[in-house]
């Protein structure tokens, strides 16, 4: 089970610090939430601060766009080279183009599916990417409480990942904690992104360990 914690829960005041502390603690993603006020009700962190986060770690970035007009901000980001570019197939009518476009800078493309977008929705594009990341909270604000059918839709997309592209990443966002971890990695989860619970944790490594259910 790999750990991505999401910087909007950390502490803004001292960002490089805190990228640092979960670094040195394990994390294996740094996960960067990028909305842009339309297609969420909340406005987050622009390229200077994602940049600003990368520069402070050597762990690879795992950029999460919760945004309109993705390829925008694909231009915007792709000269930071993260490891996964995220975004959601509810925001895109030519999914398909920007699943390619994220390719073509040798980026991974990942599509993210919110609690009430049905898997069946992937059965023509989850052999085009590498990750998918299934939200178990309505995206644009930290700190919500887990919904708990993303468990069946993980195991549902799982089955559907067998058929088409078996080597497929499923990442797990809102929510998680060291309760749900186990859950989700009994589900078929790969890869859970955790924001307060790292970053209100007194210790970032006994938190990140929790998570991976060591």
């Amino acid at each position: 089970m790999k750990i991505s914690p999401s910087i909007l829960s950390a502490d803004f005041g001292k960002l490089a610090d805190e990228v640092k502390a979960v670094s040195e603690a394990g994390a294996d993603l740094i996960h960067c939430d990028v909305m842009d006020g339309h297609f969420v009700p909340n406005m987050t962190m622009g390229p200077m601060i994602v940049e600003a986060v990368k520069k402070a770690t050597d762990v690879p970035l795992d950029i999460h766009f919760m945004v309109e007009d993705v390829s925008f901000f694909v231009d915007m980001y792709k000269h930071l080279k993260p490891e996964f570019i995220s975004f959601h197939i509810e925001a895109e009518k030519h999914i398909n183009r920007v699943i390619q476009k994220i390719r073509n800078e040798g980026i991974k493309p990942s599509v993210v599916l919110n609690p009430a977008t049905p898997v069946c929705l992937l059965e023509y594009i989850v052999a085009d990417v590498d990750m998918v990341l299934l939200m178990s909270v309505n995206p644009g604000f930290g700190g919500q409480k887990f919904i708990p059918s993303v468990l069946d839709k993980i195991k549902e997309l799982r089955e559907l990942a067998e058929r088409k592209n078996p080597s497929l990443l499923i990442e797990v966002d809102g929510g998680v904690n060291d309760k749900n971890a186990p859950l989700l990695k009994e589900a078929g989860a790969d890869i859970l992104v955790a924001g307060s619970f790292i970053f209100k944790h007194s210790n970032y490594s006994e938190a990140i360990k929790a998570l991976r259910c060591e």
